[in-house]
């Protein structure tokens, strides 16, 4: 397992607090031993839990033509056939998964082929379960076709805790099944639209991971 390069501030940023919470203790408060053993357990725990955030683990990626590949760790929170109104502006089956803290935040493309749209929304922090963050929230929406000609779409969706996308795609980029296109920090939600009478492979509530559990098989 490796950290993932969008952690690199991040930690930095937590171990220079760290140091300077510990200088500020020991220097003002030396004589209470309780107060510095709580403040130390808690940098620990402070930073382990950052670092896990951010961790990148080596999998042995799933791949297929015909197959949809889930874009994230997490769980499956919606499927449904829903009006999607931004590319398609027609009916399709959406498959949202939601990230908690504690899961791996490295999105990765669904299917290979070339990216036919991409636009970047600015917007509101609700919580990703709430029904209007698919489309109030912070968001991307990526559109990639593959070799056959079908299209799928998929957002980054930020939430409450979830204050920054970080996205590795632009309109004609060619991308491959399972490579990374993205990153959300600190937890929120993704959603994909495929065709109707695409072969949906999960159910809701099932804990699915990024680059191996095939959400979907294309007709």
């Amino acid at each position: 397992m490796t950290i993932h390069k969008e952690g690199y501030t991040s930690i930095a940023v937590t171990v220079l607090f760290i140091f300077i919470l510990n200088a500020v203790i020991d220097y003002r408060f030396g004589d209470v031993a309780w107060l510095r053993w709580l403040v130390y357990i808690f940098s620990i725990a402070l930073f382990l839990i950052v670092l896990q955030f951010f961790r990148n683990p080596r999998r042995t990626f799933s791949a297929g033509d015909n197959l949809v590949i889930c874009p994230a760790d997490g769980k499956v929170v919606v499927i449904e056939e829903t009006e999607e109104g931004e590319y398609f502006k027609d009916k399709r089956l959406q498959v949202s998964v939601f990230m908690s803290p504690i899961n791996v935040h490295i999105n990765r493309n669904p299917i290979t082929g070339t990216v036919k749209f991409f636009k970047y929304h600015p917007g509101k922090y609700l919580a990703a379960w709430n029904p209007k963050s698919s489309t109030e929230n912070e968001r991307t929406t990526v559109v990639v076709e593959n070799a056959g000609g079908t299209p799928v779409l998929f957002r980054q969706i930020a939430g409450a805790l979830a204050r920054r996308i970080v996205w590795y795609v632009k309109e004609g980029d060619k991308v491959t099944q399972a490579e990374e296109f993205g990153f959300i920090k600190f937890g929120s939600r993704v959603d994909i639209f495929l065709p109707l009478g695409t072969k949906i492979n999960v159910n809701l509530g099932d804990v699915v991971k990024g680059g191996i559990t095939t959400l979907a098989e294309l007709t």
